[in-house]
């Protein structure tokens, strides 16, 4: 049941960005680089065809709303920093939403720029693997922003700085390189460790609220992650 409601959420948050992308650049995805990347993102999040294609067509419609893109910053117990990104057709709402889950947990929702600075906001690509070198591939892509390339079990990722996103892309596509899946990322510069379980527990209880509210695309904290 854990498995499905995780798969109900990412085709949630697609469908998002499938309609922010719409909305921005057209229903086209070869004249649509947003639209081609979140594309992608459904594929290899096992999205069916006909759901992206019924998500191009509903956010097409002048009737449907529009999402904004909302950050939210604050402090769960024990000065953990945490950062929501959201994508709302209600602002009030998703505020209201967000305001008491810091209130249920002993949190602290914080004013914009609080803690926003603690996070290095990236992009990031997998790409299929191929007959690529990761370490040459890395030393050919410095120019369009790359600052880490390298292999796992499922490809190549690479990293760069949240504004060389566009032209990353367009130089894999150039290439000819499969983009498997793309996205952003904010990466703690500095987490904090030594929390005991219950602590963790009571951090925990809150990301997960933060988690469950359908206005929610991404959380990111600055608590060490155990291993």
């Amino acid at each position: 049941m854990k498995r499905w409601a995780a798969m109900a959420k990412a085709f949630t948050r697609i469908g998002k960005d499938i309609v922010m992308a719409v909305k921005e650049g057209g229903p086209n995805p070869e004249a649509n680089a947003r639209l081609r990347a979140v594309i992608q993102n459904a594929k290899s999040a096992n999205m069916p065809k006909d759901n992206v294609e019924r998500a191009i067509k509903k956010a097409t419609d002048k009737d449907t709303a529009n999402y904004k893109e909302v950050l939210f910053e604050g402090y769960a117990p024990h000065g953990i920093a945490i950062l929501i990104e959201t994508a709302t057709d209600n602002n009030n709402r998703t505020v209201a939403n967000i305001r008491s889950y810091f209130n249920k947990c002993n949190g602290t929702l914080g004013t914009q720029g609080s803690v926003e600075f603690m996070f290095d906001h990236t992009c990031n690509f997998r790409i299929a693997k191929g007959n690529l070198d990761p370490e040459e591939l890395e030393l050919e892509l410095i120019d369009f922003g790359a600052e880490e390339v390298f292999e796992d079990e499922d490809g190549i990722l690479i990293y760069a700085p949240f504004g060389s996103f566009g032209s990353m892309q367009k130089e894999l596509e150039h290439r000819g390189i499969e983009i498997l899946s793309s996205g952003f990322e904010r990466i703690p510069q500095v987490t904090k460790p030594g929390l005991t379980p219950d602590q963790v527990a009571d951090v925990e209880k809150l990301l997960e609220k933060i988690e469950e509210d359908d206005d929610v695309m991404n959380v990111y904290h600055t608590m060490e992650e155990s291993e």
